[in-house]
């Protein structure tokens, strides 16, 4: 059964090479092909399937098969004890193809198909433990996704105004229009439920529910990714339609808030999802800034040390018989150096450190957001945010790595080679991709020039969010002297109660009214008048006939005798 792992991971890699290789023909050449074909057409109504190859579709397609292909190989030593293997397979296999599709299509009625079945497969990884913990989870997944995907088949149905799905085909005639500023929101808000903003920020945490390897797949580069890469392609109808400023604020106050909750934490996954929305948010409120290429930069080099970073997790959960919290890690170092100097390695990368590949997309970002005009709030969210993600990187290291080891005596460190060899590949990436990316992707070595204080302005704020953070930290141990700031730390330990808002509202409103609508229409009136009724008017129907026609010979012949005799009489 293994075997399925090994080939799978090797499709993966090979086409991950290739794919990489024809993005640089693509960049080189600066090609691009769409290609439609008609599927079926009545009379001047066709349905056409279309494709689009550029340098970006490739190289991020790249992306996926190669990190899928690390996870996969990944995984046949952490889900050994998996009776199933062959479920997990086919499910990242299905959860790949349909990131894929999404990547390629520029047809929303294609992209519905890919990100319906993302949220399809995703729903299946997720309750893979086949728990309640996993069912509420995935629950909450599927029903927040659900609000992205209603708002892409609204800007369906609105774009049937102009003749064609294909939204490239507009991208020269969004000008001040009605039409195209709804389209921009509704495409807006989907890329918002799929990525995580606020307001729909609480199924991210709870999607850890998943295996570790799964949740590598889903926070790197495939189902978090899905919005950002959508929006992306949308970035210049956003500009024109003036809805950026409304991503920016919103990508602005997801960094902030998924920062200080991640210092609160104590659940390695957990952390580590967080981290995965504070960069998310990053990428919303570049692309909202204006700065679509370092969007998709930041978006491939997150890819790397994340993916790394989960799988180090996963090292470390898997060594502690399933446990997660990071209280009971400590001196971690010593049992397993060779994983803690990968988590190190993407953890630094996480933080921006010097020449590792978050470096490269982070320090460009900071230093293009001090270039542009923006409001006091959103570039203090901005920096601020950006010191948060160094606290809560450094905390998550103290607790598993440098404090006194804290677990029981029962504990198993030791790992698998493929598991080794997995991450080591991913540690590969981490430390050569970003610079090897900004290479290709920016036709010349970019080079910022700015006032000298702005120059030191990244260093500052990364002090002032180690400051910070740690002042949040000691808060949470005086938390009982401080009653008045008892209900702060709760409000932002919980992400602004936001997974309590987010499950309350679709148990308690949105189940219920649809239990009420269900128990009244669907199982009431609806079917009294409907189904029931109509099946229950012809049974009555047929059964007068027969009693007429059928079971009373006599009768039959009086009234084919009286439409005879009403016959003769209209002749006449």
């Amino acid at each position: 059964m293994l075997n399925n792992f090994y080939i799978s991971s090797f499709i993966f890699f090979m086409s991950g090479f290739f794919l990489f290789m024809m993005s640089l023909i693509f960049l080189y050449y600066d090609v691009s092909f769409l290609i439609e074909w008609e599927i079926c057409s009545f009379n001047s109504s066709m349905i056409l399937m279309a494709v689009i190859f550029d340098w970006m579709s490739l190289i991020f397609m790249s992306f996926v098969m190669i990190i899928s292909s690390m996870v996969l190989y990944y995984s046949s030593d952490y889900m050994i004890t998996d009776v199933n293997f062959d479920r997990f397979v086919i499910l990242v296999t299905l959860f790949v193809l349909s990131m894929m599709f999404l990547i390629i299509s520029p047809n929303l009625v294609s992209i519905l198909l890919g990100w319906d079945g993302l949220g399809l497969v995703s729903y299946c990884l997720v309750i893979y433990y086949q728990n309640v913990k996993s069912v509420n989870a995935g629950l909450l997944t599927a029903l927040s996704n659900r609000v992205g995907d209603v708002f892409i088949l609204l800007s369906i149905s609105w774009m049937l105004n102009f003749g064609s799905w294909n939204y490239i085909f507009y991208y020269d005639y969004f000008f001040n229009s009605f039409d195209y500023s709804i389209i921009c929101f509704m495409v807006m808000v989907a890329g918002m439920t799929k990525s995580a903003q606020i307001p729909f920020s609480a199924w991210l945490p709870a999607a850890m529910a998943a295996p570790t390897p799964v949740s590598a797949l889903v926070h790197s580069s495939t189902l978090v990714t899905a919005g950002v890469y959508l929006l992306i392609r949308f970035s210049p109808m956003l500009f024109f339609s003036k809805m950026n400023s409304v991503l920016l604020l919103i990508g602005c106050l997801t960094m902030f808030m998924s920062g200080v909750a991640a210092n609160y934490e104590f659940d390695l996954s957990k952390i580590i999802a967080l981290s995965t929305l504070s960069q998310l948010g990053l990428m919303m409120g570049v692309l909202g800034a204006g700065y679509s290429l370092m969007s998709f930069f930041h978006l491939l080099t997150h890819a790397l040390f994340k993916s790394l970073l989960f799988l180090c997790a996963g090292c470390y959960i898997h060594g502690l018989f399933d446990n997660q919290d990071i209280r009971y890690m400590g001196s971690l170092t010593l049992f397993m150096p060779y994983t803690s100097a990968c988590l190190n390695v993407a953890n630094l990368s996480l933080c921006g450190f010097p020449f590792l590949s978050g470096f490269y997309s982070k320090d460009l970002i900071l230093e293009f957001y001090s270039f542009g005009f923006f409001n006091v709030i959103t570039f203090f969210l901005f920096f601020f945010s950006t010191g948060l993600t160094v606290m809560y990187s450094l905390r998550l290291l103290y607790y598993s790595l440098i404090s006194f080891f804290s677990f029981n005596s029962l504990f198993n460190f030791i790992i698998g080679r493929d598991m080794y060899l997995g991450m080591f590949s991913l540690l590969l990436f981490t430390v050569f991709g970003g610079s090897l990316l900004s290479w290709l992707i920016f036709p010349v070595p970019v080079c910022v020039y700015l006032p000298f204080s702005l120059k030191l302005l990244v260093m500052v704020v990364i002090l002032l969010g180690v400051y910070f953070g740690y002042l949040l930290f000691l808060l949470n141990f005086n938390s009982e002297s401080l009653c008045s700031s008892s209900f702060m730390i709760n409000f932002f330990s919980s992400m602004w109660f936001i997974p309590l808002i987010s499950t309350n509202f679709s148990s308690r409103v949105s189940l219920t009214v649809g239990g009420l609508y269900s128990s009244f229409m669907d199982y009431g009136w609806l079917e009294y008048y409907g189904a029931q009724g109509i099946y229950n008017f012809f049974i009555y129907f047929i059964k007068q006939y027969l009693n007429l026609f059928d079971y009373n010979f006599k009768t039959f012949l009086m009234m084919f005798s009286l439409f005879f005799v009403f016959l003769f009489f209209l002749i006449l």
